[in-house]
């Protein structure tokens, strides 16, 4: 009976003790990466702007509402050098039409026409190659037609970021505010993504970016060999580049508010998680150091929300030491995300971060999980 006792006390110090060593993993993760994103000086471009000639590429199929609405903000940028490519990759609404009216408008628009092959299937990758092999200029700006630049001063800070010599810059594209559950989780998700991959990078370790406000160069994209690595998966014309390509030394982000390029985002839940499993299995193929360190972040964050919720149905007496840890992990993470959301224009969240949080841990475990088991060969 002593022994019993004994054993069965050892057992709530063990989890209660897992509880605490998950949480010094969440605060290496706050403190020593995220907190790079939130105390992070913007920078302040010159008045002057860049020089360097840039080439914006677009691949769109099927979008001709989108491109009607957001393409001339794009041409209309106020920047001196730029050419817009548009990739028309095998669309059957009117698109063709639209795009022959701009360029009546617009001296700098070019169009490349994909027709589709019976035998040959491609994927966004093949069309971002054939917009990248039709830019005259050596520095490439890429987002997509569901996209629109906050300001007409979107490619002036792009340009900028290259100012450095670096060959690889990480934009920030947020979705637009509607009402809904929905749409706060998207935009959480979006948020949290950006925070990660953004901090990363100042950290010297960048792994992915966003193709919807995305930069690198025509010579770096040719020089590794494109996207031969990873033709074979459908997703990550963004992500797996950057993380094949990025280094310390020759990455930057730039996500000064005039900068931001805004998207519509999902509407239904099953098309949300159809996008984000698609996005999922890209990861897979990353580098392994950048696995495990996302994976350790994602798994230690669900488990110390798995064993509070155990600790505390199981072993009630404890509560103040359990609730103790929770407010820490929830203090610091406030101190971080608050100036955070402000820079990437979500601050709206802040109030939901405790609810928000665990649907993102919990969700994003889930889904990774399942992606790895699921294909899909479809961009559009």
């Amino acid at each position: 009976m002593d022994l019993f006792s004994q054993t069965t006390g050892i057992i709530p110090l063990l989890l209660i003790g897992a509880c605490g060593v998950l949480l010094v993993f969440q605060l290496y993760f706050l403190l020593s990466v995220y907190r790079r994103l939130a105390f992070y000086k913007l920078p302040v471009v010159g008045e002057k702007p860049a020089e360097r000639p840039l080439s914006v590429i677009i691949c769109a199929r099927n979008e001709e509402d989108n491109l009607r609405e957001n393409l001339p903000k794009i041409l209309n940028q106020d920047y001196p050098r730029f050419e817009v490519i548009l990739v028309n990759d095998f669309s059957e609404d009117e698109t063709k039409w639209l795009l022959k009216e701009l360029c009546t408008q617009y001296d700098h628009l070019k169009v490349v026409e994909i027709a589709e092959h019976v035998r040959l299937k491609h994927g966004k990758k093949f069309a971002v190659t054939l917009g990248i092999k039709a830019a005259q200029y050596e520095h490439l700006v890429f987002t997509d037609a569901d996209c629109v630049p906050q300001s007409d001063q979107w490619l002036k800070q792009m340009a900028g970021a290259f100012e450095g010599g670096e060959e690889i810059i990480l934009g920030y594209s947020p979705y637009t505010r509607k009402p809904g559950l929905l749409n706060a989780l998207i935009r959480f998700e979006t948020f949290h993504t950006a925070m990660s991959y953004l901090s990363y990078a100042l950290n010297g370790n960048a792994y992915m970016g966003v193709g919807r406000n995305l930069g690198y160069t025509k010579s770096l994209f040719f020089r590794g060999k494109g996207f031969a690595a990873h033709m074979h998966i459908p997703s990550g014309d963004d992500d797996l580049f950057v993380n094949q390509n990025a280094t310390p030394d020759n990455t930057a982000i730039c996500i000064e508010p005039e900068a931001h390029v805004w998207s519509e985002p999902k509407t239904t839940f099953s098309a949300y998680i159809q996008q984000k499993t698609r996005h999922a299995g890209a990861s897979k193929a990353y580098r392994p150091r950048h696995r495990r360190m996302l994976a350790t972040q994602l798994v230690s964050a669900f488990l110390f929300y798995v064993l509070v919720l155990l600790s505390l149905i199981l072993y009630p007496s404890y509560w103040h030491v359990i609730a103790g840890m929770y407010v820490l992990r929830l203090m610091v993470q406030l101190v971080i995300y608050i100036p955070a959301m402000k820079k990437l224009q979500v601050k709206g969240l802040i109030g939901w971060l405790p609810f928000l949080d665990v649907f993102y841990y919990v969700y994003i475990c889930i889904n990774g999980f399942f992606a790895l088991y699921k294909k899909d060969v479809r961009w559009k």
